[in-house]
């Protein structure tokens, strides 16, 4: 098999939303009882017969991830360089046809937000930017790599998809993971919402982490934002390209993030609304399901929501963030790609969480685990 395509070609949507919402109380209880659970009874346990389930799934999740992650949560904070973009993509305050201020931060203004954050204690970075291949393209992820590798001890970029001899060029130069959502796993949907620029080739987006893998990259984040589709099927899809990379690209470390559609400028109102008990359904669930794979919390949740869902298998969670460029100190004001919902400082996120009993490590990330 060259590549998820492939796989991912042999599956019909609807076939599989109506085998998830087919399954019954029983094979929930059966996907519970089981040591190594399967796809199949991660579609059990994301159904909604497994609602009355919530409890007991919460129980195992925290277990399973006190006894691999222990009780460290690590910490990180986003760095946006760009809202320059070239796509029209529905969901996103940076869409091209938002007429919007733009902003590319130059070397010196990416080396003050860095400072900023070292000062908050951060030693892991995400580098975020539109989708503009001209202003913000391989050669200035790769100046910005180069710049922050010396402040940084790991730096994760959440860029426009790339091909194999890039991704290399970067890992080359110090680059240490790449988070890339699909956003959605159903063909028609993604059409709809990316009708225009390179994001709008579905396969391309699709076959970014096989090329990642293929580059020798150490961590690849995957997942769907949801709101777009039915959050089950995106999030089987999602589990099914997980299995699929670990086992084609076994040396390489995966993550799962879970961002719910959040207000912005354009906004496009939620196909799909997942209630909270939905996505502490889901985040059970993919624990379930993997006990080694990361699961990331942003601050698009609330601060309640937050709070009691890092008890439940979250392993990375992120503060203070700024989703707008040069958001931390050179230029405040300036248009968020979306609202974030928990505003509280990386201190005062901390602090919540070393009284819930977790050892918080943002400083030394190598050494987390």
């Amino acid at each position: 098999m060259s590549n998820f395509t492939s796989l991912f070609n042999n599956y019909n949507w609807d076939a599989v939303v109506t085998d998830i919402y087919s399954k019954t109380a029983v094979d929930v209880e059966i996907a519970l009882q089981n040591n190594k659970r399967t796809l199949e009874d991660f579609k059990a346990l994301i159904s909604p017969a497994a609602k009355p389930y919530l409890e007991q799934m919460a129980q195992i999740s925290s277990a399973l991830t006190k006894k691999r992650f222990g009780n460290t949560m690590q910490m990180y904070a986003p760095m946006y360089l760009s809202n320059e973009c070239q796509n029209i993509c529905t969901y996103c305050g940076f869409s091209l046809t938002n007429k919007i201020p733009r902003r590319t931060l130059t070397d010196a203004e990416i080396l003050k937000e860095a400072a900023f954050l070292r000062s908050k204690g951060y030693n892991h970075i995400l580098l975020v930017t539109g989708e503009a291949n001209k202003t913000v393209g391989v050669d200035y992820i790769n100046n910005a790599i180069k710049l922050l590798k010396k402040e940084f001890a790991n730096i994760t970029i959440e860029v426009q998809p790339l091909d194999q001899d890039e991704y290399e060029l970067l890992v080359k130069n110090g680059l240490y993971a790449v988070l890339v959502y699909q956003e959605t796993y159903h063909r028609d949907e993604y059409k709809k919402h990316h009708p225009k620029g390179k994001k709008s080739n579905f396969d391309y987006r699709l076959e970014t982490p096989d090329r990642l893998g293929k580059a020798g990259i150490h961590k690849i984040g995957v997942g769907a934002l949801f709101g777009l589709e039915d959050w089950r099927a995106d999030s089987f899809f999602t589990a099914l390209h997980l299995q699929y990379l670990q086992k084609t690209y076994w040396q390489t470390k995966y993550s799962i993030s879970f961002p719910r559609l959040r207000p912005h400028t354009g906004g496009l109102e939620p196909k799909v609304v997942m209630e909270d008990a939905d996505l502490a359904q889901l985040i059970c669930a993919y624990r379930l399901l993997d006990e080694d794979v990361e699961l990331s919390m942003s601050t698009r949740e609330s601060e309640k929501f937050r709070n009691n869902i890092i008890n439940l298998g979250i392993t990375s969670i992120s503060a203070e963030s700024k989703t707008n460029p040069g958001g931390y100190v050179v230029e405040p004001q300036s248009l968020e790609q979306f609202e974030i919902s928990d505003e509280r400082s990386t201190e005062t996120i901390a602090e919540m969480l070393q009284s819930k009993g977790f050892e918080v490590v943002w400083k030394d990330w190598e050494n987390a685990w």
